[in-house]
Formats: C-alpha cells, structure tokens, sequence
C-alpha cells in the first residue's frame, strides 16, 4: 500500500477508535461518576510504566531490524524471547507487591494488573512486527476494533450490574481481539519463524540500549501526571484530570499516524541508500504535523468548559487543565516526528540524548 494511503487509513482509523473512545468514555463517567474513572486510569497508567520494563526499547528494535529487510524471521523470534523473559520477572514482581498496588490504587487490582500487562506486552510486540512488515495499515484498523471491543465489554458488563472490575475486564477482552487478528497478519507476513542465533539478539539490543528511553518519555508524558495525582488527590479528580487527558490526545492523532506511517518508509530508504535520503519526508511530516493541534489549541481555549460538561456536571473544572494539556501535545507531537527520524535512519544515540533532557526535565 502507498505511503499516502497507509495514512489515511492509519489516520482513519485512529480517529474512529478515538470516538469510539471519547463516546464510552463519557457514558463511563456519567453512569459510574469520576472515582470508578480515577482508579481505572491509575492502574492503567501503573501497567503502563511497568510495560517499560517489559519492553525496555525491544519492541521499537523489532520494528526497526525487521523493517530492514534481512533475516526478519529470526529478529521477530528474538524479539518474542526477550519480551517473554521480561514478562515473567515483572509479573512476579507484581504478584509479590500486590498488597501494597492495592494500597496505592485503592483498589485490588494485582491480578488485572498482570492481566493487563500481558495484553499490552503482546500487543506492542504484534504492533511493531506489523509495522516493520510496513502493514501499518493494518495496524491502524486494529486501533478502532480494540476500543470498540474494549467498550462494548465495559459497557456490557455494566449493564450487568458490575462496576469498577467491569473497565478492567473490559480492557482485557479489547486486547485479546485485536491481538488474535494482528498475530494471523504477522504469521503471513512474516516469510518464516526461525531460531534466532546470538547476533540477532545482539542486533536487537544494539538499537534498544538506546531507545528504551524513547518508551519511558513516551510513558512519563502519557502517565506520569495520573500517577503522581494518585498520591496527592482524590480518584474523583484524577477522574476529571483523565477526561481532559482524552480530548487533548484527540487532537495529537495525526501527528502519531504520521509517525507510525513514516518510521518503516524512512528506516527502509535509509538502510538501502544515504539517510539524507529521508529528508524530504521529513520535512512533509513537521509542514502537516500541526494540523490538527494548532486549531485545537484555539478551540480549546474556547468551548473547554463546554467540552467537558458532555462527560457530567463535575468535569468543566477541568478547563484550564485542557489547555495546558494541549499545549502540551502541540509540543509533544513536533518532538515526536524529529525522534522518529532520528530512529528511523539508525540513530537512536541522538534520540537518547534528547530523551534524557526530556526525562530529567
């Protein structure tokens, strides 16, 4: 598929998974309030950090050497070792602290929280073998059918009389769909799955002793807020902080489906020929990386309080947070796109060092 319509798909796809998001979102709060929201986003922002240490930077290197082209099969079977391997040493940690996670999110979530885990480790490794196979596309599509499929359960189970184990449950069946449907594209994607030999992993860790730290500035930009919130304030108002997260992630949609869709093109090019090939790409995607946060951030400032008076009468305090939020994204998403090329043409060491600034700051 071509480079323009892999975007539009990717970018239609997300922009449906979003709605479908931002829709049950709002039916969550409204029938549940903001606590039952509140404890959600902790655990899943706590899932989140510990999925960096699952994945320490392996599921960026995957897409990178198996978007090279040369010895695919073998770099996707390292990849799933590793991540397994991470996996099990995590999950036992979280095992071993369930009492003191249950403290903290208020709520006994130790057991969704491996759960969870597992889905999101298995995701991000079917993610990026699709995107190093350049079926970005399909990844996209994948995006609107998690959510939907995550919604649908939540909203089922609520219905049926469940509440706060109904998101989690909820969350869990999404991944499991969409993890299915990917894992039947890499399988024919992929020419072979064969045992990996020494320098494969070393090829993996090459990449990923530096862009494991790409995953941690992604993971405090998305999810450092909600946890510190969580020791300070009430599941209620991280709940109405979590609302105003979801419209400003909205907004950085396209600037992500540029990434997504431009990191095998650009790793591709810049394998075959010099990496100043990649350059006119990149420029396209800062020209068209503000197209929908510039607007945003004007409307946001404009119609916040009404915005947030959709999800329940408790949310329009959550305004001025919104805008910041905003600005944020709008930052965040011209980061983003120089990041991606710095790892698309193999130089993630440039990367890491603006991930440091960014995580020290």
């Amino acid at each position: 598929m071509k480079l323009g319509q892999t975007s539009i798909v990717h970018f239609a796809s997300s922009f449906g998974s979003s709605v479908l998001g931002f829709v049950a979102t709002i039916y969550i709060a409204r029938i549940l309030g903001p606590e039952p929201l509140g404890v959600y986003q902790v655990a899943i922002g706590l899932v989140s950090w510990l999925a960096i240490l699952g994945q320490v930077g392996v599921s960026r290197a995957i897409s990178k050497r198996v978007s090279e082209g040369r010895e695919p099969g073998e770099y996707a079977v390292a990849g799933m070792a590793l991540i397994t391997a991470l996996f099990v040493v995590v999950a036992a940690g979280a095992v071993v602290f369930r009492n003191q996670i249950a403290q903290y999110v208020g709520y006994p979530v130790a057991g969704y929280v491996v759960l969870m885990l597992l889905a999101v480790l298995l995701n991000s490794l079917v993610n990026s073998l699709l995107v190093g196979l350049k079926l970005v596309h399909v990844s996209g599509v994948l995006s609107p059918i998690k959510t939907g499929g995550r919604a649908l359960s939540q909203i089922g189970l609520i219905v049926a009389g469940m509440s706060t184990a109904a998101l989690f449950i909820g969350h869990i069946l999404g991944f499991v769909v969409v993890i299915a449907i990917g894992g039947y594209y890499v399988l024919r994607g992929l020419p072979s799955l064969r045992r990996p030999k020494r320098r494969h992993f070393e090829g993996l860790f090459d990449f990923a002793k530096f862009s494991w730290l790409g995953n941690l500035q992604s993971r405090m930009f998305s999810y450092t807020d909600v946890l510190v919130l969580g020791y300070f304030v009430s599941s209620g108002l991280i709940g109405i902080y979590a609302a105003a997260w979801n419209i400003g992630q909205f907004l950085i949609l396209f600037s992500g489906t540029l990434t997504s869709a431009l990191f095998p093109e650009m790793s591709s090019i810049s394998a075959e020929q010099d990496p100043q090939a990649v350059s006119r790409i990149v420029e396209q995607s800062l020209t068209f990386g503000g197209l929908f946060l510039i607007p945003g951030l004007f409307g946001g400032g404009l119609l916040g309080e009404r915005i947030l008076r959709i999800y329940g009468p408790e949310f329009p305090q959550g305004a001025t947070i919104l805008l910041i939020l905003i600005v944020a994204n709008l930052f965040m998403g011209y980061q983003n796109q120089l990041l991606n090329a710095l790892n698309a043409v193999d130089r993630p060491d440039l990367a890491f060092r603006v991930n440091v600034v960014f995580v020290a700051a």
